[in-house]
């Protein structure tokens, strides 16, 4: 369309590198300042042009027409290395076929069965703490997610030998997406260290999913995980016994680790550290967790009755999102906010930007999670966390029930003393928006040892 205006472009791009040292420098604070220069707006990436939609309504309309904006750019090429075409990196070509495959397995009626998994592995974790010991809170909610997913996906099919392997060469590739995310392409095929710690993890992990897989298959005992139902699904469309190959099921498995791992752990951590510098919502959330858990591990029962402790975790989603920064790239030619752009964009959105619009959320800074108490004044617009239109996160049910009944676990099994300034902001431009070390002294409540200095309390 002819006679369309120039994407307006952000201020401060430099000759060859673009707005790269900006970005890398600090990228959330980049990003927040874009809205000012228009809904639309175009930054250079060492060379790669990118559109920033900084529009709610626009980042719907982009995420809805998901076979215009299909998924693409460095992120999801970085993701296809490891985890191939899931269901959450998967062009748009492959996902209504993969979608209606998948979605049998996340259904309500599952999320029980899924629940106890989570609650059997909190349980491990929580429970094998010592009162005085000290935690990495980031590294255990981490392990506890980690396990969580393997116990899902293939129940009591893996054993602790192999579930051990699998979770630290799933920690490796995880570090090598961050890593490798906006790295140069050539950069990625240099033989580093870190880029043979990553391919030698990655073929680790897709040879022993592989065999496991082979394995289930044999058995075909009906257990009911998350892989044996996706052994079972058979897609309507064609006339093959079996809908996914096992190549395939490598690829489902690599997608909800990647996504149910880091996910969840991140925004576990942040509404901890959230809650600890905000004492009328830690004792609120302290006081719901004990009232209703009475000293014991949540379950799947126990969620109605958590509903404060959802609302700190939605609130602590909208502010520190895990997916922070995420693209697509456009199949065709297309407008977007009166502008034209060619096929083969790339568009990136942000939630991270999103949560902190003030005209969509009042006062953005505020850790306040009254926004999401029922019957109250609701954002005109949901958390952009779980995407949207026909490429929703298939897994977010489950993703907010492990969150509340981890969050719920902890602050009500435990009392958690953050130790003061211990909490390492992410180390940005990476995959996730999650903090880094966060240490916690813990004590079992009624027995409290005396704080050493002034330690936040999460709990």
């Amino acid at each position: 369309m002819s006679g369309t205006p120039a994407l307006p472009l952000a201020p401060g791009a430099l000759p060859l590198l673009g707005h790269a040292a900006a970005f890398l420098r600090a990228p959330l604070e980049f990003l927040e300042k874009l809205p000012a220069y228009g809904e639309v707006v175009e930054i250079r990436i060492a060379g790669r042009r990118v559109v920033v939609v900084c529009d709610p309504a626009l980042t719907r309309t982009m995420l809805v027409h998901d076979r215009v904006f299909d998924k693409g750019g460095p992120i999801y090429q970085r993701l296809r290395e490891a985890g191939g075409h899931g269901v959450a990196s998967c062009p748009a070509s492959e996902h209504r076929r993969q979608r209606r495959l998948v979605q049998p397995a996340f259904h309500q009626s599952r999320m029980p069965g899924y629940a106890q998994a989570m609650t059997d592995r909190m349980e491990t974790v929580i429970g094998g703490w010592q009162d005085g010991q000290q935690v990495d809170l980031t590294r255990e909610t981490r392990r506890i997610t980690a396990d969580v997913v393997i116990s899902a996906f293939f129940g009591a099919g893996m054993d602790e030998a192999a579930h051990a392997r699998v979770a630290a060469d799933f920690t490796v590739m995880m570090a090598g997406f961050s890593r490798r995310m906006l790295m140069p392409e050539l950069l990625c095929t240099l033989p580093t260290p870190g880029n043979l710690r990553y391919r030698r993890a990655t073929e680790r992990i897709r040879q022993e999913l592989g065999r496991l897989i082979t394995r289930q298959r044999r058995k075909a005992d009906g257990a009911a995980n998350l892989l044996s139902l996706l052994l079972e699904a058979r897609d309507p469309d064609s006339s093959e016994a079996d809908a996914f190959t096992d190549h395939e099921l490598v690829d489902q498995a690599i997608t909800m680790f990647t996504a149910g791992t880091e996910t969840t752990a991140g925004a576990v951590c942040w509404a901890l550290h959230l809650a600890a510098t905000h004492p009328d919502v830690r004792e609120r959330l302290r006081a719901e967790a004990r009232t209703v858990l009475g000293g014991r591990t949540a379950t799947w029962e126990d969620l109605p009755a958590l509903g404060y402790t959802r609302q700190v975790l939605t609130e602590a989603i909208r502010m520190y999102p895990p997916g922070w920064f995420l693209t697509r790239e456009t199949a065709t030619a297309t407008d977007l906010g009166g502008h034209r752009l060619p096929a083969g964009t790339t568009v990136a959105y942000s939630p991270y930007l999103i949560g902190r619009l003030p005209a969509l959320y009042p006062d953005p800074g505020r850790f306040d999670p009254g926004r999401w108490q029922d019957g109250g004044r609701a954002p005109k617009l949901p958390v952009t966390a779980f995407g949207g239109g026909a490429r929703s996160c298939v897994g977010d049910r489950f993703a907010m029930v492990e969150g509340v009944l981890l969050l719920a676990s902890l602050v009500g099994r435990r009392h958690l003393e953050l130790t003061p300034d211990s909490l390492a902001l992410p180390r940005l431009p990476q995959l996730t928006l999650n903090p880094g070390r966060m240490t916690a002294t813990v004590t079992t409540p009624g027995q409290l040892a005396a704080p050493s200095g002034r330690p936040h309390s999460a709990s």
